[in-house]
């Protein structure tokens, strides 16, 4: 060990603990701390090694002496760019704006590693040194004593490292990170590699700084979101190469090139500044395709990419100062942009950039200008993509031709009503075929009704913020309900009519089975649904197991299902028999009676007063029903037992009857009705 050599560190327990350890959450955040200081030290390669129990970041910028480690990297609050301070505004050898300003991003390296070995080289100098948080913390608690004792303080001074330890032999420096805070894999070396091209805009061959991740080299498409935008507006022309990544661009006349030009306060002075702002806003197709399922240090994490994040001198900035606007429009979902603002960190004015580097402080001249010039461009992007949604909505409209020769037969002026209604439309969050398609309808529909009723003026008080609203005046109508209500007995008829075409008996069985157990209105247009109750079905499935293990042979033969339903109100058996048996009155009411019984019992003991009727569901008439007399006669005196038998053609004909009759005495759905039906009769497929 060379311990002619002294590395010193001044730091106080107070600001380690907030620039430090405190100051990053997670690994690409510090990481990025790493890559700027490379950035500023010259460097073109920079190799980061992701393994299980180490992080190595190794660069081939210009090193360090031990004088630059002692008064630059170990020094807290060194002024990079303060020329007094043997500081620069920008790099000797490629002339590159520096990013960093405080000296403080070394601190982040302990937020997530115990131990942080540097090794550095320099012009034929070889110098390194670990620092240990543990001895720092301790080191800091006995200089606030030994402080408060004698009124001196002395250096921490980091460890040197032994001359063969000391491995570079080219300008350059090398950080281990070791006994991490978080356990990392090389699994995450994707994600970290997608998170770093997402935090610096000057990682490339284009800037002459290559940027490995365990090998891999880092570029701009490593961002994974380009793929995704569907419309681009970019900000000067070095900023037309972002079109040729978004390969899946549409709609090219909104692809437009954007003034960046700004005029900014710069505290005690007003300066113009031409084309200082670039970059892209763009949106995409679905606002789900925003969210970014990534692979964090421990855990699947969702990353929201609706954001607009703010790049300075190349690295990110702020997170997204979309969170500054109070813009509730929909299309603001469907945002993503990076805006490069380096007129926000000018070396000669105050740093605007908060401890964390993460956020910009937003009581600044500076910033309010980035925040106006922003606001004026999500206004133009609001406009045009208002515009764009409803070419979409009427590209969709004119592909179903029912809608679209209705919106021809209205006359210009009440055509443009409609056609507000459907822009408005555009607006919602609508990504699937059939919902569109649904809403379109419903429009249609309540706009018809308003027609008529007179009252176009209520479309005034749509608005696609007050989605609430919205729904209720395209649903409220009485008629409205009515034709939709028609659509049900449509389908009603057509179960109804596939229940009229069977012919073969043991077919009518199997048929009826299928539907009237999920169709109960068949047996009562009341009826329109089953209620779910589990345990209530699990108990009478018990019972009823009991009995039916008391049924003969021949009883057995007789029947071809049972099952228990709740609707309206009241327990249901629904009892089929063999379709060509012939059945004995008495003897039929005997045993569902048993079946009845059994069921009152558990329906008393849930403590409600709730009746119980049996259906029973033949083929051929009783052995009483000998005349239609008869059969009255013993339909009525099943009656009080809550008995109810019917034949399988008389419950197709009953139920064919009632609605048929229903549609023929409602015949004022009229255009409406007509419409409906038209529309069904389309549904070609649109993405």
């Amino acid at each position: 060990m060379d311990t002619s050599k002294k590395y010193q560190m001044s730091i106080s327990l107070n600001v380690l603990e907030h620039l430090g350890i405190n100051l990053y959450s997670n690994v690409p955040a510090v990481l990025s701390e790493v890559v700027a200081n490379s950035w500023d030290a010259d460097a073109t390669n920079v190799d980061i090694e992701i393994g299980t129990e180490r992080i190595t970041i190794t660069d081939d910028g210009h090193g360090m002496e031990l004088s630059d480690i002692n008064d630059k990297f170990l020094r807290v609050g060194y002024k990079r760019r303060d020329t007094k301070e043997d500081g620069a505004a920008v790099t000797a050898n490629y002339g590159r704006k520096v990013m960093g300003r405080k000296g403080i991003g070394k601190l982040s390296l302990l937020s997530i590693a115990g131990i942080v070995k540097v090794e550095t080289f320099k012009d034929g100098e070889q110098n390194g040194f670990v620092m240990s948080l543990k001895e720092i913390e301790n080191h800091t608690k006995q200089e606030i004593e030994n402080h408060t004792k004698h009124g001196k303080q002395k250096f921490y001074e980091p460890e040197p490292l032994p001359s063969s330890e000391l491995t570079l032999d080219k300008n350059g420096t090398r950080i281990v990170l070791t006994d991490l805070k978080k356990q990392i894999t090389k699994a995450h070396s994707n994600y970290l590699r997608k998170r770093l091209a997402r935090r610096f805009s000057i990682i490339g061959p284009e800037n002459n700084f290559n940027v490995f991740v365990n090998g891999s080299l880092i570029e701009i498409t490593d961002r994974d979101y380009f793929n995704k935008i569907q419309c681009l507006w970019y900000f000067g022309d070095e900023s037309k190469k972002y079109i040729k990544l978004c390969r899946n661009l549409e709609k090219p006349e909104y692809n437009e090139k954007r003034d960046g030009a700004i005029k900014v306060t710069h505290e005690d002075n007003i300066k113009d500044l031409t084309d200082s702002v670039k970059g892209w806003i763009g949106t995409v197709r679905k606002p789900n395709e925003l969210t970014d399922t990534n692979v964090d240090e421990k855990k699947d994490v969702n990353e929201n990419l609706n954001k607009i994040v703010i790049m300075v001198r190349g690295k990110l900035a702020q997170e997204n100062i979309l969170d500054d606007f109070r813009q509730s429009g929909i299309y603001t979902k469907y945002l993503i942009g990076e805006i490069h603002a380096d007129f926000l960190d000018v070396d000669n004015l105050d740093d605007i950039a908060t401890t964390s580097r993460q956020e910009i402080i937003k009581d600044n001249p500076r910033y309010d200008a980035l925040k106006t010039w922003i606001q004026k461009e999500l206004y133009n992007i609001r406009d045009k993509w208002d515009e764009w949604r409803f070419e979409i909505v009427m590209d969709g409209v004119k592909q179903n031709s029912a809608i679209n020769e209705w919106l021809e037969e209205l006359g210009p002026e009440i055509r443009k009503q409609a056609n507000s209604l459907f822009r408005k439309i555009g607006q919602l969050q609508i990504d699937e075929y059939d919902d569109r398609m649904l809403l379109y309808r419903h429009a249609a529909l309540a706009f018809e009704q308003l027609q008529n009723r007179g009252a176009l003026d209520q479309l005034e008080k749509i608005s696609v913020e007050n989605i609430p609203a919205f729904m209720e005046i395209l649903g409220n109508f009485d008629d409205f309900e009515v034709s939709l209500y028609y659509q049900m007995i449509q389908e009603r008829l057509r179960i109804i009519t596939k229940l009229q075409e069977v012919i073969d008996d043991n077919a009518v069985e199997k048929v009826v089975q299928e539907c009237l157990y999920d169709h109960l209105w068949l047996l009562d247009p009341s009826w329109d649904r089953a209620t779910e109750t589990p345990l209530m079905e699990k108990n009478v499935r018990t019972e009823f197991g009991k009995l039916d293990a008391k049924l003969t042979e021949k009883e057995k033969r007789g029947r071809f299902d049972i099952k228990y339903k709740m609707t309206s109100g009241r327990h249901v058996i629904i009892e089929l028999k063999r379709s060509g048996r012939t059945l004995d009155e008495h003897e039929l009411a005997a045993q569902v009676t048993t079946y009845r019984n059994a069921l009152e019992k558990l329906v008393a003991e849930t403590g409600k007063d709730e009746p119980v009727e049996v259906i029973c569901i033949v083929g051929k008439p009783l052995k009483q029903w000998v005349s239609p007399a008869k059969e009255k006669e013993s339909k009525e005196s099943l009656e009080p037992r809550n008995i109810r038998v019917i034949r399988y053609q008389e419950l197709i004909e009953n139920a064919y009857r009632n609605y048929k009759d229903f549609l023929e005495k409602n015949p004022e759905a009229g255009r409406t009705y007509r419409l409906i039906k038209s529309i069904e009769a389309e549904t070609p497929k649109v993405d």
